[in-house]
């Protein structure tokens, strides 16, 4: 059955104008210095991706697409990671570019099974959060964890095909899709194939649904920011619930997704890989 259509949702604030200008966080003071620290780490591997996908876009009237970067700087090698369903035997996955219900409506290239894999580091970190939200109802959702570098290249096919917008009123419906590769929504590298970011939510164990947190995985705009100031009380204290417990327990957010988290320490920071997803062994 197809999802029922999102309602778009009027631009109040400005969207990125460059690859190197995030919006800041819309929470006042303290909470503004610490949402632009946990993107530190983040911003440097995400605007020099944002500046190779734009450098790879077809210019103006130009036919082709960007050419997918040379394989070889890419480790194939999955030892160090695991099963997070091994590691978080609680977590609900329901991982989007496995299916066709995600911003490019097909399963992404590289992802050959509905499981979720990270390093051991970030696996065991997760865990922790995962018991901490677990004395207060929840567990936890993963959208994406590890991303092999084809699935990142197949994001980078699609952006560059302005014909191509099936699932525009799910996930862009107030954004040109021109402007992807410019505004930094695609980029050639993705922390993701570094294998400890995950994206996730929270899930209501009472209720049996995901926690409302005012706006939905992969939603291209504003309201996706952690500080976006149009939530209500529930949804404001849903996002805050999810990010101080990673925070908490090693991770750090960006600020324009409030699933997305990256382990601090993470164990492999210059390195991407391209092993598929896919059960391990």
């Amino acid at each position: 059955m197809r999802p029922l259509k999102i309602v778009p949702l009027a631009l109040s604030l400005l969207l990125l104008t460059s690859c190197g200008e995030l919006l800041p966080a819309q929470s006042g003071g303290e909470d503004c210095q610490e949402q632009e620290a946990w993107s530190a780490g983040y911003a440097a591997g995400y605007e020099d991706g944002c500046l190779e996908g734009m450098s790879a876009r077809p210019g103006p009237g130009e036919a082709g697409q960007p050419e997918a970067p040379d394989p070889a700087p890419f480790e194939p090698d999955p030892s160090g990671f695991v099963m997070l369903s091994d590691a978080v035997p609680d977590a609900v996955l329901e991982i989007r570019y496995h299916s066709a219900y995600n911003f490019v409506g097909e399963r992404i290239d590289g992802y050959e099974a509905p499981v979720a894999l990270l390093t051991q580091e970030a696996a065991e970190a997760l865990r922790a959060v995962s018991d901490d939200l677990a004395e207060q109802g929840y567990c936890l959702k993963i959208y994406d964890a590890y991303r092999p570098q084809r699935a990142v290249d197949h994001f980078q096919r699609w952006a560059a095909d302005p014909e191509e917008v099936s699932m525009k009123d799910y996930f862009y419906p107030d954004l040109d899709k021109s402007v992807l590769f410019s505004q930094g929504y695609i980029s050639s590298k993705s922390g993701h194939s570094r294998g400890s970011t995950v994206d996730l939510t929270l899930f209501d164990m009472a209720s049996g649904r995901e926690a409302d947190m005012g706006g939905t995985f992969d939603w291209f705009g504003p309201r996706s920011h952690p500080g976006y100031t149009g939530l209500t009380e529930e949804q404001a204290a849903n996002r805050k619930l999810l990010r101080d417990t990673m925070l908490a327990h090693g991770f750090r957010g960006i600020d324009t997704e409030w699933w997305h988290f990256t382990l601090k320490n993470e164990p492999y920071p210059d390195t991407y890989f391209d092993f598929p997803v896919e059960a391990l062994s």
